[in-house]
C-alpha cells in the first residue's frame, strides 16, 4: 500500500527510543513547570490575558485575511511600533509565528548570487529558511567566529551571517560581539534569531542584540518570537526599515499567511508593557538558570540523590554523589546531559511521575546526537519551587 513505509519507519523510531507522542494538558495542570518557554511568567498573567479578551472583544477572534489584505489592524501597527522601540531597532513586522518570521527573514535576504553562513546549531526555522532560500548556504561548527571569516572570504558578492544568539539546545549564548566585527569586514549582513534573548537578556529584557550594542545598526537583523518571554505567540521581524519594507514586498511567509489572531497580539502587547514597566523579571530568570545550574551539577550528600533502585551506582563515597553533566547557562535554558535517548525519555517521565514536566530533546532534534533534559528557569518560581525541581531530578536520573 501507499504508505507502509510509514509503518517501518515508526518501528525504526520506535526501538531508537525517538517516537513523539501529543500529552493535551488540562486547564488546572498540577505539574511544576520547567518545560514551557514562558520565561517570564507572564502567559497567565492577568494582565496578559485581559488584554487577549481585550482585543478579542474588539477586533473579533481573527485576523480575517493576510496582511496586505484585512489581516492588519491598528493593534498590530501599534505591536510592531513598541517592539521595535523595547528593542531599540528602526521598524518590525510582526507574523504568525516565530518560525514563519524566520523562514521570512532568511529567504528574503539571500536572493541568487548569495551566500549564508549558517551556525550548525541553529534551530530548524533558520535551517529551513536556508534550504528554501535561493542563495548558496554554507554551515560551519557552532559558535565560531573564525570559520564564519573564512567563509565569508570565499564569496564576492552579498553575504548573510546566520546565527541563534542564545541556542535553544543547551542555552549557550553566539559570540555576537565576534560575528558582527567579522561581517563588517566582509560587508556581509547579521541576521540573529533572538527568540531565547528577548525578556531575558538585555537592559530589562531588551534582548540580546540590544545587551551587545548591536541593536539598530543598519547591518543587524532580528528576529523574536512573542511566544516566549512575552506569554502569546507569534513573531516578529525587526531591523532597518528599508529591510522591514522589502519583507512586505517579497516574504511569501508574509505575504500569503493570515495575519495574527488580534487577541494573541494583544497579549503580546499587555506584556510587553508589563516588561517595560517590571524590567526585573529578565535578570529574575537568569538568576534562576544560574541556581538551577549551581544546584544540579554540585555535588550533594547520599540521601539527596538517594533512589531505591540506583543509589549504589550513583554513590562516589560514603557520603556524597556526583553532579549531574549539564551546560552552564546563559539565558534561561538549562540544558542535562542524559546517557541516551531512551534514558532520556525515561528520565522525563519519572519527572512527570513526581509532579515535575521537563523538556526531552533527543534526535533529530538535537544536532549533536546527546539526548537532554531541557529546563526552562521561570522568573516567577519561588526558592521552594527550584529546591523541589532541583531534588526531583537528581533522584530520578537514570
Amino acid at each position: 500500500m501507499a504508505f507502509d513505509w510509514i509503518d517501518t519507519q515508526r518501528e525504526l523510531r520506535r526501538r531508537s527510543g525517538l517516537l513523539r507522542s501529543l500529552r493535551p494538558r488540562p486547564a488546572g495542570d498540577p505539574l511544576l513547570d520547567l518545560a514551557s518557554n514562558d520565561y517570564l511568567g507572564l502567559a497567565r498573567h492577568p494582565e496578559v490575558t485581559e488584554g487577549a479578551a481585550r482585543a478579542a472583544r474588539i477586533w473579533g477572534g481573527g485576523a480575517t485575511g493576510s496582511r496586505l489584505v484585512t489581516g492588519s489592524t491598528e493593534l498590530h501597527a501599534e505591536l510592531e511600533r513598541e517592539l521595535a522601540a523595547f528593542c531599540g531597532f528602526e521598524a518590525a513586522l510582526v507574523f504568525s509565528s516565530g518560525y514563519a518570521a524566520n523562514l521570512a527573514a532568511v529567504t528574503a535576504l539571500a536572493p541568487h548570487g548569495s551566500l549564508l553562513v549558517s551556525d550548525a546549531g541553529n534551530h530548524a526555522s533558520l535551517i529551513d529558511g536556508c534550504r528554501l532560500a535561493r542563495g548558496t548556504t554554507q554551515v560551519v561548527p557552532h559558535a565560531a567566529p573564525d570559520a564564519v571569516r573564512k567563509a565569508l572570504r570565499t564569496h564576492d558578492g552579498p553575504a548573510v551571517v546566520v546565527s541563534d544568539t542564545v541556542f535553544s539546545v543547551d542555552g549557550d549564548a553566539a559570540p555576537l560581539t565576534a560575528l558582527a566585527a567579522v561581517c563588517r569586514e566582509r560587508g556581509a549582513g547579521l541576521l540573529l534569531d533572538d527568540a531565547h534573548g528577548l525578556g531575558v537578556l538585555g537592559d530589562g529584557g531588551r534582548g540580546a542584540p540590544h545587551a551587545a550594542g548591536l541593536a539598530g545598526a543598519e547591518d543587524v537583523v532580528a528576529t523574536v518570537t512573542l511566544s516566549k518571554s512575552l506569554g502569546s505567540q507569534g513573531g516578529a521581524v525587526l531591523g532597518p526599515a528599508r529591510v522591514i519594507g522589502h519583507l512586505v514586498d517579497t516574504a511569501r511567509t508574509f505575504i500569503f499567511d493570515t495575519g495574527l489572531a488580534p487577541a494573541v497580539a494583544g497579549a503580546a502587547l499587555a506584556a510587553l508593557r508589563l516588561l517595560r514597566r517590571e524590567p526585573d523579571r529578565a535578570a529574575r530568570a537568569r538568576a534562576v538558570a544560574a541556581d538551577l545550574y549551581a544546584r544540579l551539577t554540585a555535588t550533594v550528600p547520599t540521601d539527596v540523590a538517594r533512589t531505591a533502585r540506583t543509589v549504589s551506582a550513583r554513590t562516589v563515597s560514603a557520603r556524597t554523589a556526583p553532579g549531574l553533566e549539564a551546560v552552564r547557562p546563559d539565558a534561561a535554558v538549562v540544558s542535562v546531559r542524559a546517557p541516551s535517548s531512551v534514558q532520556a525519555v525515561r528520565w522525563a517521565a519519572d519527572c512527570r511521575t513526581a509532579g515535575l514536566a521537563v523538556g526531552c530533546f533527543r534526535p533529530p532534534s538535537v544536532p549533536d546526537g546527546i539526548s537532554r533534559l531541557r529546563l526552562t528557569a521561570r522568573a516567577d518560581l519561588t526558592e521552594d519551587q527550584v529546591e523541589r525541581a532541583v531534588r526531583t531530578i537528581r533522584e530520578t536520573r537514570p
